[in-house]
């Protein structure tokens, strides 16, 4: 993944409010390692598709993985440049007036090319990068694939040519004509919280949860690499 600010003219430069961007890898790898989900985003020859996933990230690649009859994973596989979203919505900003309404975020906007896993053992490895990225530790839990199941999941890792960090913190921005306009003005912050575990109905009883999924933080996820 790329620190330097892109050239002028270059396709992935921030134009739209760019002094809200960043292109340093430690502020993208942390945007990226809180996310639960992306959006993955390529061009095909029906038109344009973006499909969610849950990913990991192992160093400076995205680990995607699918059904192999997935055609974005196919055309992913095959060499279509890909774009991979990630955004964290951190609240609401209610402005006095509609135009400035917005929303407090940190997103992230990857490019570059997936090359498929095809080796049985680095597979395995990618599929656990993605339950730990989750959840710190499961993977030592739960059943490792069988051949089977990795021989029925595509698994593509796209390296990072190019990305960047966006993001909007503070209250609203209300022109100076509307600050006395008599409506409620600021922020309602926002954050994905964790809710009691329920466990499974299937089998037999799982027992008491323990403590890494009781105490469950989405954004207090801790994760090496």
């Amino acid at each position: 993944m790329k620190d330097p600010t892109p050239p002028d003219g270059s396709p992935h430069c921030l134009r739209r409010l760019p002094q809200r961007g960043s292109y340093d890898r430690a502020v993208i790898h942390a945007i990226l390692d809180e996310g639960l989900f992306c959006s993955v985003g390529i061009t095909t020859a029906a038109g344009p598709v973006v499909i969610p996933m849950v990913y990991a990230r192992v160093g400076d690649e995205v680990v995607l993985h699918g059904a192999p009859a997935s055609r974005l994973l196919q055309a992913a596989a095959g060499g279509t440049p890909v774009c991979v979203t990630v955004t964290l919505l951190d609240g609401l900003v209610l402005a006095r007036s509609a135009f400035h309404h917005s929303l407090n975020y940190r997103s992230a906007v990857l490019f570059g090319v997936a090359r498929e896993l095809t080796d049985a053992g680095e597979k395995a490895a990618a599929l656990r990068a993605v339950v730990e990225h989750l959840l710190p530790g499961r993977s030592a839990e739960a059943r490792p694939p069988t051949p089977k199941e990795l021989a029925a999941t595509r698994v593509l890792a796209m390296r990072v040519d190019a990305a960047s960090a966006k993001r909007r913190s503070g209250g609203p921005l209300d022109d100076a004509d509307d600050q006395a306009w008599p409506c409620w003005a600021g922020e309602v912050p926002l954050t994905l919280t964790a809710q009691p575990p329920r466990p499974t109905t299937q089998g037999s009883p799982p027992g008491p949860p323990p403590p890494a999924i009781a105490g469950y933080d989405p954004a207090g996820r801790r994760r090496a690499g």
